[in-house]
């Protein structure tokens, strides 16, 4: 006859059963796995893009772990404007796809091999992590070849077709990081900060490309057009970086204001101002009575991208970073805006493995500044309301929207 532990131990394990949860060593995805945390479902939801401007929760059986992977249970995941563009036009063609690539959670069950993050520290069970990118054959792109590429060229969870294992983005409770992938343990960042580690590293990104032209410096006029999420991390990062004196320019007061939380010393509303010419001028007005050493063209507008051009001084720089999709052409003169000037320019996309290691040191000591980063984060819904938060995204009636799910 079985002892009492025993008998206590198959009741666990029906009403596990009956609970659709597997008990940690028993039934599937038990074996080659080196560790499960608590109980794991049977099965797992994914928002899927299964039409325009259209989610389905779908469920799903949960994969078996290899020996090389992480299954990680899914805290949260920004809205990224590439989702946004995926949302409403799919131009990539991935319907249908499980998107979100912003993504954080912690690691429940991972592979027998799997021992350190990309950068070389430890993993656990329990641990907090984000993904880059998946890697193809291309031995350009490595965390220590720091600046010949960007990562561009790799696949990303979040923008993968749709296969047999179906937890590929970040917008599910669970998802399964595959061999290849890079990960990174961020268990000393708060929610928050690690949902915005992935746009964060796209600024520390353009900031080190501007820094390439040697003419970015502590006492330099630095002008940032377009303050939506992207511009206003350029401001924060600039304002970390030592540099006083910022002015943002947009059409939206309230991003302005915030603009100023997060370390624009100045902004200009270009609603109030008609004309190239005097938008020039309530611009220089605000630089001191000077053009800009250094702008940075954030609205993906090609009439923003016309106009920054007039608020740059001879011999001033340019990072253009505005556009991550084909957003049209933009007019300029090649001699009065670049010629004439002499305007060094330099364009950015992405970034590169070692920006991520990067961006949270920038993460840290935003906040021991005292800049309130998280209120980039303005609405926040759980996974089975996706379909309202991509349009409230649309409606622009907030800056960063997250999914944040139930824990």
């Amino acid at each position: 006859m079985a002892d009492t532990a025993q008998i206590e131990e198959i009741v666990k394990q029906v009403l596990a059963s009956m609970s659709g949860v597997v008990s940690p060593g028993s039934g599937e995805n038990s074996g080659a796995a080196g560790g499960v945390k608590g109980s794991i479902p049977k099965t797992a939801h994914v928002a899927m893009l299964t039409a325009l401007e259209h989610f389905d929760v779908k469920e799903f059986p949960m994969p078996e772990v290899g020996d090389e992977d992480i299954l990680v249970k899914v805290e949260g995941c920004g809205i990224c404007g590439t989702d946004a563009h995926e949302f409403k036009r799919d131009p990539f063609g991935l319907i249908p796809v499980a998107l979100g690539h912003e993504g954080t959670g912690e690691i429940v069950k991972m592979g027998k091999n799997v021992k350190k993050d990309s950068a070389g520290k430890d993993l656990k069970i329990g641990d907090k992590v984000v993904t880059c990118m998946i890697f193809k054959d291309n031995p350009d792109i490595t965390m220590f070849d720091l600046n010949r590429q960007n990562v561009g060229g790799a696949d990303v969870y979040g923008l993968l077709p749709d296969d047999d294992i179906h937890l590929n983005g970040w917008f599910s409770d669970y998802i399964l990081i595959r061999k290849g992938s890079t990960v990174f343990n961020v268990s000393d960042l708060d929610l928050y900060s690690r949902v915005l580690i992935e746009p964060c590293a796209v600024l520390i990104h353009a900031v080190e490309r501007a820094k390439s032209t040697g003419i970015l410096r502590f006492n330099s006029n630095v002008v940032v057009q377009g303050c939506g999420p992207i511009g206003l991390i350029c401001i924060a990062i600039l304002r970390t970086m030592g540099i006083n004196r910022i002015v943002a320019v947009d059409g939206e007061q309230k991003r302005l204001d915030f603009a100023k939380e997060l370390g624009a010393s100045d902004s200009v509303n270009f609603k109030e101002h008609k004309g190239i010419e005097a938008l020039t001028a309530a611009v220089q007005e605000k630089c001191q009575g000077h053009l800009a050493d250094f702008a940075f063209q954030c609205t993906g507008s090609p009439a923003g991208h016309s106009n920054i051009y007039k608020f740059i001084r001879n011999g001033g720089g340019l990072c253009e970073l505005g556009f991550f999709i084909n957003g049209g052409d933009a007019t300029i003169n090649p001699h009065f805006d670049i010629c004439s000037k002499e305007i060094t320019t330099v364009g950015s996309w992405v970034y590169t493995l070692r920006d991520y290691a990067t961006t949270f040191e920038f993460l840290k000591s935003a906040k021991r500044i005292g800049l309130p980063i998280d209120k980039l984060i303005t609405h926040t819904y759980p996974l089975e309301e996706i379909n309202q938060a991509l349009k409230t995204n649309l409606a622009m009636q907030g800056l960063k929207i997250a999914i944040i799910n139930k824990q």
